[in-house]
């Protein structure tokens, strides 16, 4: 059965983010391809060429991020009625990046206990991307 991967989008600045997200999530940036060092360079003008076609975080657990600017013809409107879940096996790694991810950002739910986790919390970070982190699941 196929995992489903989120692939966020954003307006030039998505190489900025993934380093981001590499460093407050501990993953590795496996592919960040611009226009220009892709197969597509020639057909790409360029004052757009720095704009990210794609990109691949790995997350430590087997989890992967995806990513890539926007078109730049296509208004960008944010990322919006979606939030990005994380689950950590403790209450202090979910706080170490919920912490990490709300640096520059709006916490939109401080850190706090729940029916279904020992802590949880909600933001949306630097670059407009909603999170809610979870440490330590309880049984429901």
């Amino acid at each position: 059965m196929p995992h489903p991967i989120a692939y966020l989008a954003f307006d030039g600045n998505c190489a900025e983010a993934m380093r981001f997200y590499e460093r407050a999530l501990g993953g590795k940036l496996e592919i960040l391809m611009s226009g220009a060092d892709s197969p597509m360079a020639a057909q790409i003008p360029k004052e757009h060429a720095h704009r990210i076609l794609h990109a691949r975080l790995a997350l430590p657990g087997g989890g992967i991020l995806f990513a890539g600017d926007a078109p730049a013809h296509v208004p960008y409107q944010g990322i919006k009625g979606v939030s990005l879940t994380l689950n950590y096996d403790t209450v202090a790694e979910a706080r170490r990046v919920f912490d990490a991810l709300a640096a520059g950002g709006q916490v939109t739910m401080p850190m706090q206990p729940a029916f279904w986790a020992k802590a949880w919390g909600m933001l949306v970070d630097r670059f407009g991307t909603p999170w809610i982190v979870n440490g330590e699941l309880l049984p429901l």
